[in-house]
């Protein structure tokens, strides 16, 4: 307020030139300039916790709180270098253009071709096991995938169960946990449909989805997934041996359909339940 003030008496008096700007303005202005240089570097963007913390490690003379005022609303104070594709995620916007979208398709390409190298089902194995001694959603699980379940609506590549231990003095029903996994970055929409597909039959669905997939992708599955209940998690592409699974949205377990649940998993009763 003091500066507009400032200026505008300046402007009065028919002054010349710039006023003087405060030593807080000159830490915004230095601010804003590593918010625009950080962004460029990169193209699909930064989350704003990012922002803060690259920034005060760069300018560690400058107050934290500065730090956090400006770069929250950076987006509405300078809109036609910065916007928001999501929530809390800036990009700037010349990356809004066609070479932008060239740009990712490049890197889909380049991130797709990657996945090949190694196979999606390299990834089944490491999950079911995670999904048992890591997080202990499930007392057992195993991979599935191809066409398992001869069904359009698709199989399941890693499938569970979780139920009580004999010792157990309170007997809870078995669950059942389904999972879809997606090296392809191109695919990610199609995976999330077919995850909301897997609810019919199970009581708790997982995404699992590259680490390296476009930020504001990551950010759109994770509302949908906290919408409709899904578990979102990513994964290291790079290594089947340390895939470093990480929960981005806990799965939330519902009662499934049970005609479809018992339709099902008589197709791997064998395999699951014995």
């Amino acid at each position: 307020m003091f500066v507009k003030r400032q200026k505008l008496y300046n402007n009065l008096l028919g002054k010349k030139g710039d006023y003087v700007a405060t030593s807080k303005e000159t830490s915004r202005e230095k601010i804003v300039k590593k918010v625009l240089e950080l962004l460029d570097n990169h193209p699909d963007g930064l989350h704003y916790s990012a922002l803060v913390r690259e920034i005060s490690k760069i300018m560690p003379g400058i107050p934290i709180n500065t730090i956090h005022g400006t770069v929250w609303d950076v987006d509405v104070q300078n809109p036609s270098r910065i916007y928001k594709p999501s929530r809390g995620l800036f990009r700037l916007s010349r990356f809004k253009s066609e070479d932008f979208s060239s740009l990712t398709s490049a890197a889909a390409t380049s991130k797709s071709k990657q996945s090949m190298i190694i196979k999606e089902e390299g990834f089944y194995e490491p999950f079911a096991d995670w999904l048992v001694n890591e997080i202990e959603d499930c007392t057992k699980a195993i991979a599935l995938g191809k066409n398992k379940f001869k069904d359009k609506w698709g199989t399941p590549d890693v499938i569970g169960k979780n139920e009580s231990k004999r010792s157990d003095i309170i007997q809870a029903p078995i669950e059942i946990v389904a999972a879809e996994i997606k090296t392809d970055i191109n695919q990610l929409i199609t995976a999330f449909g077919q995850t909301c597909s897997y609810r019919l039959f199970s009581n708790k669905a997982y995404l699992v989805i590259p680490r390296n997939s476009p930020q504001d992708e990551i950010a759109r599955l994770d509302s949908l997934c906290m919408v409709f209940g899904i578990g979102l998690i990513l994964f290291n592409i790079e290594d089947v041996d340390n895939p470093d699974f990480d929960i981005r949205v806990r799965a939330i377990k519902h009662d499934p359909d049970m005609y479809y649940v018992n339709k099902y998993m008589k197709l791997i009763e064998e395999e699951l339940f014995k």
